[in-house]
């Protein structure tokens, strides 16, 4: 992988903020292989009330036209989430490398549309450093970032 990535990262928001310092740290993670679009789905400013000062319109087309630039989405799926349901949805429709992760653990179960969804790359982890090694070896398996323009979905 010669280019930098653009990555878009998914975790709930209004789904709850249990996992916030988990997504910071996965972000951080991240930017070793590209730019990620979403750094403030990380930010322990931001509360499961959502984003001040932005409708929701406002945030659903901001969102979108991310998700347009991105080469991959990678969604933390441990906690249950509309919105990163959605963002999954979308990148499955886009045909873009979309890796799920999801803690091992007893808390729930994974839905199964996205669990029984052959086109999405699933990955239980245990601990960070698991987690960690997981996104390296799907990062390392990608072809280099396409090349797309921001306007080109």
């Amino acid at each position: 992988m010669t280019d930098r990535l653009k990555i878009y990262f998914a975790g709930a928001i209004r789904g709850g903020r249990a996992d916030q310092e988990l997504y910071h740290e996965l972000i951080r993670h991240l930017r070793q292989f590209g730019e990620v679009l979403t750094e403030h789905v990380g930010d322990h400013r931001l509360d499961s009330a959502g984003e001040e000062g932005l409708s929701g319109l406002d945030i659903f087309q901001r969102d979108l036209a991310w998700l347009h630039q991105a080469d991959i989405l990678v969604a933390e799926v441990s906690t249950p989430s509309l919105g990163v349901g959605y963002e999954i949805a979308r990148a499955e429709a886009l045909e873009m490398p979309t890796l799920c992760l999801y803690r091992d653990e007893n808390r729930g179960r994974l839905s199964a549309m996205i669990a029984g969804n052959p086109r999405l790359t699933i990955r239980k982890y245990r601990s960070r450093d698991d987690l960690f090694s997981v996104v390296d070896d799907f990062c390392s398996h990608l072809p280099a970032a396409s090349g797309k323009t921001p306007d080109q979905p």
